[in-house]
């Protein structure tokens, strides 16, 4: 594993508002498998950005009084700040109007398509939704509307370009049944293979320049300008250099696609149809999760329940975001956000749980100032510890990761059973009490490695109050990590 390449990617966000608790839990579950992996050796690759080309980013303009452009250039920074308030470790932000690093690979994956012969033009009617960006067919709809955004779709009647993408049912449906394009959970998985069951339709691949004036032009057809998500999903490409140089070649196939289910059917059919027209490999794994609530109600200006996921990372701080995104919050199911939960989560688990453990531990080293460093854990308590992390390792690769954070506070549960079994402020012999303290503190110093890629400024301080030196181990008393709050 060591040395071994892992490019990881997630969903590009739309830039018709500012990112919300959607868009911030998708960017931290991704951040936790890329920061897994390089602990672990791996060479990684975090691609992140915004998605700025549609019908959706032209009306909000307009109603907004912006140009397109005015309108991405004012949210997209605003998804790049995201960095630092839930402390991410992306590698790379593309923006798809980026005209030198996205726009060649764009181009290039169209004329691939089209020297493949899987691109023609015809005449279509059909409804649009302007939500999904997409056209949908009457089975998409509940009551005359879109099931997912609950607005009727706009008819369009024009001459499009079409990508035949039903010519790669069978091949998409044969890689994703063998295995070799992974989709997870097993629910999403058997989603598309029942889209896939049904037979796939050839999409709609450009828009009239006349009723979009806002995209990457049609190579070869200045009248035509390429649909969004014939665009959109050329990022994962164009990012690491497709179109531009051949460094692409050292990262691609992705190892690793994060998006929101609601993307499912693009990632898995149209992105797997356009890479085998292109004869590109196909991703490895596609993990689609699944959607957060507020409140218990779907996140909606209208509802007015739009919550900012930088402003809730000043006020509680980033890792006690993290944390109850990571815990409270299972991927393979819809979760829901509360400042009310996450409050509960802060004073239960982070400041009566690994805050206060972490004070007793270094409250007790502080008080003997100094330990000889050729100790060795307990065998009992290496082998928990042991245990411990190849049930964290397991499930953090499996994307579970409120069971691999259990796993870690249940470690937790066992250092305080420990503390309270042995006493060590009561142990007159002094070898036995180094010893008990040194377990104590071994037991912490894995926690604080295991905490890393989810709560990695946690661990970051747990680690500086333990020091070695040659053959010295001392440990300083440190501030209280988790106040209560009231």
């Amino acid at each position: 594993m060591a040395d071994e390449k892992f490019y990881i990617t997630t969903a590009i966000d739309y830039v018709n508002g500012p990112p919300h608790m959607g868009h911030a839990v998708q960017k931290v579950w991704a951040d936790v498998v890329a920061r897994h992996f390089r602990a672990r050796g791996r060479r990684v690759w975090f691609l992140t950005g915004t998605d700025e080309y549609g019908v959706n980013i032209v009306k909000t303009a307009e109603r907004l009084g912006l140009t397109p452009k005015e309108l991405a250039d004012e949210n997209s920074p605003k998804f790049k700040a995201l960095r630092e308030s839930l402390n991410l470790s992306w590698d790379d932000f593309i923006r798809t109007s980026d005209k030198e690093r996205h726009w060649p690979g764009a181009e290039l994956m169209w004329d691939r398509l089209v020297a493949a012969g899987d691109i023609y033009k015809k005449h279509y009617r059909g409804l649009y939704c302007v939500g999904h960006e997409a056209f949908i067919t009457e089975k998409d709809l509940i009551d005359g509307k879109c099931a997912l955004h609950q607005k009727e779709p706009e008819v369009i009647d024009e001459e499009n370009y079409f990508f035949k993408l039903s010519r790669y049912t069978k091949s998409i449906e044969s890689a994703i049944k063998s295995g070799k394009l992974k989709v997870v959970p097993k629910s999403r998985k058997n989603e598309i293979l029942s889209l896939l069951h049904a037979g796939l339709d050839d999409v709609s691949f450009s828009r009239p320049r006349s009723s979009l004036n806002w995209g990457i032009p049609v190579p070869g057809d200045d009248a035509q300008v390429q649909y969004v998500w014939c665009d959109a999903l050329t990022n994962y490409l164009s990012a690491i250099g497709y179109g531009r140089n051949d460094d692409w070649k050292n990262w691609w196939p992705a190892d690793l696609h994060v998006l929101g289910k609601d993307n499912l059917r693009f990632h898995a059919a149209i992105w797997p149809g356009m890479l085998l027209s292109a004869g590109l490999p196909l991703p490895k794994q596609i993990f689609a999760h699944g959607f957060i609530t507020v409140n218990g109600q779907k996140i909606s200006k209208t509802i007015g329940n739009v919550v900012d996921p930088h402003a809730i990372s000043r006020k509680y701080g980033v890792d006690t975001l993290r944390y109850y995104l990571l815990r409270e919050i299972s991927t393979y199911d819809d979760g829901d956000f509360s400042e009310r939960k996450l409050i509960a989560r802060y004073n239960g688990d982070l400041a009566n749980g690994l805050g206060n453990f972490a004070a007793r531990v270094l409250a007790l080293g502080d008080s003997i100032k100094e330990i000889q460093s050729n100790l060795k854990a307990d065998g009992e308590i290496a082998e928990h510890v042991e245990r411990v992390r190849g049930v964290v390792y397991q499930r953090t690769e499996e994307f579970k990761f409120h069971e691999a954070l259990a796993a870690i506070w249940e470690l937790i549960a066992y250092g305080d059973a420990y503390v309270s079994r042995t006493e060590p402020w009561d142990i007159e012999y002094e070898e036995k009490k180094d010893q008990a303290i040194f377990n104590l503190v071994v037991i912490l110093d894995n926690v604080a490695a295991l905490l890393r890629p989810f709560m990695p400024g946690t661990a970051e301080k747990i680690t500086h109050h333990i020091e070695w030196h040659g053959n010295k181990l001392r440990i300083k008393k440190g501030e209280v990590l988790f106040p209560r709050l009231r």
